[in-house]
């Protein structure tokens, strides 16, 4: 559908205060609107179909979006399903994509995207090849450069040390490929960072510690167990600005030697069961600017 016939069709969806760029000088403009959608968690129930589809309509109704970047957990779970319902749940992803989003689409991979059952260990499509194929992907982390702006989208779900679950990180060949990212993009050139597992998050705190510790508790399947090695690689590239990820459906900020980490909440909510916690259904919207600078506000749609 065209986007100017899709967004006339919209009628009287209502619209968060709109920005308006028209009279601002062209050095206060933003190069770039992005929408930040993570954790959509697609299935065929709890009205979920028509609630994304009302989200996506919501987003192309904001002025000037350029844009998705999509953080994944795109279908509800591939982890332990069997390939009917697997099959199911893509194709009512394609089937919405096709008939209520005009935008240009990038993804991350998140855990819920990944075929984990023991069981189809032999099939061809197990792990991440059955999404990569669904997404046309041909590799599971890459970047791209838009309006003076780098994006770097990670993979951050690996197998675990015994193989039996995930863990958030890089691993050693993909944080060597990070590394001569930042070394081959101009040192003005601003970078903002994709990931689904939080590289850097203070949700994981926001939780009762009453288990009669003084200690609380961070799996590696929550945030990037390779963080130190980030940040410090982070620390030698000043361009790199932001980092966005999604996974835990709660929404925050964190700022750290200058590198602003945002872990926004889930379309989905508390997957399509009301709000997580304190954080509503929602996406983010960035605008980027040409200095590196950004503006960014979570959306309840």
């Amino acid at each position: 559908m065209q986007r100017r016939t899709l967004i006339k069709n919209l009628g009287g969806l209502a619209l968060i205060p709109a920005f308006s760029f028209k009279n601002l000088p062209n050095d206060k403009k933003p190069v770039l609107r992005v929408a930040h959608l993570t954790d959509v968690h697609l299935k065929d129930k709890f009205d979920a179909p028509a609630r994304f589809a009302k989200c996506l309509h919501h987003v192309q109704q904001q002025p000037g979006v350029d844009l998705i970047l999509n953080g994944g957990d795109i279908v509800f779970d591939m982890n332990k399903e069997n390939i009917d319902t697997i099959n199911t749940q893509w194709k009512l992803w394609h089937d919405l994509i096709k008939s209520d989003c005009s935008l240009p689409m990038h993804y991350v991979l998140g855990n819920h995207d990944i075929w984990w059952n023991e069981d189809d260990k032999t099939q061809t499509l197990y792990g991440k090849e059955y999404s990569m194929g669904q997404l046309q992907l041909s590799t599971t982390y890459h970047s791209f450069t838009k309006n003076g702006w780098k994006f770097i989208l990670l993979d951050s779900v690996h197998l675990d040390f015994d193989n039996t679950w995930y863990i958030g990180k890089l691993g050693d060949v993909q944080l060597a490929w990070l590394e001569n990212e930042l070394k081959s993009t101009p040192a003005d050139m601003p970078v903002c960072v994709l990931s689904h597992i939080p590289i850097l998050s203070a949700t994981l705190m926001v939780d009762d510690n009453d288990t009669g510790t003084n200690k609380w508790e961070i799996t590696g399947g929550e945030m990037h167990t390779d963080v130190n090695k980030i940040v410090s690689l982070f620390y030698k590239y000043p361009n790199v600005k932001l980092c966005l990820s999604g996974h835990i459906h709660l929404r925050d900020k964190v700022v750290y030697n200058n590198v602003t980490y945002i872990c926004n909440g889930a379309v989905s909510g508390a997957w399509w069961e009301g709000n997580k916690r304190e954080t509503a259904p929602g996406y983010g919207l960035i605008d980027f600017y040409a200095d590196g600078t950004f503006d960014e506000h979570y959306i309840n749609y």
